[in-house]
């Protein structure tokens, strides 16, 4: 099978080519509609001024009607080439995102940065080069926000995840079904992605245009008025005054109706191309064949009271919001006067909503699902090697062969990480950029990952299904008085909250302690690495105070060191960020403060 980074380029270049025929093809189809609009209007003054007979104005019409054609003909391929631009898009992206340059997406998930979390600040989850970042193909509200739900509120049974792994190895191997999807959810208009006033209004009910004599009689009146005209204008039976009347009262409800329906039927409007392109997600997802149960499961609940699918819904509601795109058309408002066109879309709209409205909000928390699902799909087809999961009902278990972090691209170094009984912690030494913190991270971040459903970076992960909580970097708040050590104090308190109520929980911590002095750091650490392991907390632990080694004879091997080292050569530092068992033996403190001119007799 060829590489997934060859693919990619194929696609990208199979739709570019696409899309430029379809860009020259537009182009043909303005010039014949100019012709055309030209055609109409020369035709138009030559036969009113040539005096034609009236059969001779026929070929008018016709040439309005190809107008007409020509527009939505390029309206139809304008669309279409803007959905072949989305799939050339897709595939760019994919090309960075394998190359390393993900940093160039635009959604970071910069407005779910919280500091608060029990990790996501400290494993980079969101905001700039963050994991939301590198992984989400999302593009609507609810997609967004479902993986950031997924990403920071871990499943508390194990079925849990087995069902989701189940359906994103299904979606990885769809890849034309998930590209095809992303296109769909691209042609919504950024000002439409809020779809909270969308929903609101799908709740909203106006009694008055759903009770039976309104209905009737707006169904009623614009045939009563046309026959009245008829009679009265062109057989003479009935006097004038009675359509002139009932002409009045129509303009008198249209006005009424530009004062009162303008707003409802507004709402809606706005939302007329995001409403299409929910209909066609929608509609891909109800055609495709899924064997997962969780993907089977959420088809299931894309069907209202009677039974019609969400797409056809959405499709109903899209024609009767093309409808009203008429009223905003001031040459035919003789025509919406006459038809009352506000008063019957507000029927119709009114009818839409008590059949379907309820289930609005159902349809799009599914398409949000299936977009965050999709965007952890992308891991597994992208790294075809990585590990899938084993979640074990074993306790205190974290096994890690080959483990490395997701987001370093080509830099990845691996290690085997294996944490299980008798063993609680690992405490890990080293010297400065030695790879410490970058370990912690990777740890965490795979962790998030296994217990979104994905795959992760590694040869091979076992774990336990556990609460992780990290502290690793902690800011002071200068508004609220609170500095950087009593901020770590508060998350320590967290953690050892969570023990307290007899979680099993996984902890990462970086260098604690660093705000105080040397002999309270020290024994703070001893003391807190001791009572969490001893509530049965497992986890790491990254250090520079090499006396914190001790533990690991003082708990007889629930305590193990580990270490990273440097070398030096031709007046240089490197690093292999290679995990070795035991204290680190080595130093580079005051060697990086020579390089940039401090020496140690204080001289520079």
């Amino acid at each position: 099978m060829p590489s997934p980074a060859t693919s990619y380029e194929k696609r990208q270049m199979k739709y570019e080519q696409l899309a430029v025929k379809l860009k020259q093809k537009m182009h043909r189809i303005e010039n014949r509609r100019l012709l055309a609009a030209a055609a109409s209007i020369f035709y138009a003054a030559y036969a009113y001024w040539a005096r034609l007979s009236l059969w001779q104005w026929l070929p008018l019409p016709f040439i309005i009607f190809l107008f007409l054609y020509l527009v939505w003909v390029h309206r139809k391929v304008k669309d279409y080439h803007n959905y072949l631009s989305a799939l050339k898009e897709i595939n760019q992206n994919s090309l960075k995102r394998l190359a390393g340059k993900w940093h160039e997406f635009t959604d970071a998930g910069a407005d779910f940065h919280d500091e608060k979390h029990e990790y996501a600040h400290d494993l980079d989850l969101f905001g700039t080069g963050s994991l939301f970042q590198w992984l989400s193909t999302c593009h609507t509200g609810f997609g967004r926000k479902e993986l950031k739900k997924i990403l920071t509120v871990p499943p508390t049974q194990r079925a849990e995840i087995a069902a989701r792994q189940e359906a994103i190895k299904e979606l990885a191997a769809k890849r034309w079904w998930r590209q095809r999807f992303q296109a769909e959810a691209m042609q919504i208009p950024q000002k439409a992605k809020d779809v909270s006033r969308l929903l609101v209004w799908s709740q909203e009910t106006y009694a008055f245009f759903s009770r039976k004599p309104v209905i009737l009689a707006v169904r009623a009146l614009p045939l009563v008025t046309v026959f009245t005209i008829l009679l009265a204008f062109g057989a003479g039976i009935i006097p004038p005054f009675i359509p002139l009347f009932l002409i009045l009262l129509h303009i008198f409800l249209y006005m009424l109706g530009l004062m009162q329906l303008t707003a409802p039927l507004k709402t809606v409007y706005n939302y007329q191309q995001a409403i299409g392109a929910y209909s066609k997600m929608l509609s891909r997802f109800e055609k495709a064949v899924f064997t997962s149960a969780y993907l089977q499961q959420l088809q299931k609940g894309l069907l209202n009271v009677a039974g019609i699918p969400a797409s056809h819904q959405l499709q109903q509601l899209q024609k009767l919001v093309d409808r009203i795109t008429n009223r905003e058309n001031q040459f035919l408002a003789p025509i919406n006067i006459l038809l009352l066109w506000d008063y019957q879309c507000m029927v119709d709209l009114e009818q839409w909503k008590k059949l379907s409205g309820r289930f609005a909000r159902g349809w799009l928390e599914t398409l949000g699902k299936l977009e965050a699902l999709s965007s952890l799909a992308l891991i597994n087809h992208d790294h075809p090697t990585w590990a899938i999961p084993q979640i074990t009902a074993e306790a205190s278990v974290f096994k890690a062969r080959a483990l490395a972090h997701p987001l370093l691209s080509g830099k990845r170094v691996a290690n085997d990480v294996v944490i299980c009984p008798p063993t609680g912690v690992l405490l890990i030494t080293g010297s400065n950029m030695s790879g410490k913190s970058t370990l912690l991270r990777a740890a965490g971040i795979n962790l998030v990952l296994a217990y979104a459903g994905a795959a992760v970076c590694a040869a091979a992960f076992r774990c336990s299904l556990m609460h992780l909580y990290t502290c690793m970097r902690i800011n002071d708040n200068l508004e609220k008085g609170i500095s950087g050590f009593y901020a770590e104090l508060l998350r320590i308190k967290e953690i050892l909250k969570a023990t307290e109520q007899k979680h099993q929980v996984f902890f990462l911590l970086d260098e604690i302690f660093k705000g105080t002095n040397s002999h309270d750091r020290h024994l703070g650490a001893k003391i807190l690495i001791k009572k969490l392991y001893s509530q049965n907390a497992i986890g790491m632990v990254s250090t520079h105070d090499l006396e914190l080694g001790e533990l690991e004879r003082e708990s007889g091997g629930k305590i193990v060191n580990f270490n990273f080292q440097e070398y030096y050569q031709d007046n240089q530092i490197f690093f292999d960020y290679k995990l070795r068992r035991g204290l680190s033996q080595t130093r580079n403190a005051l060697y990086l403060m020579k390089m940039i001119g401090i020496e140690e007799n204080g001289k520079s």
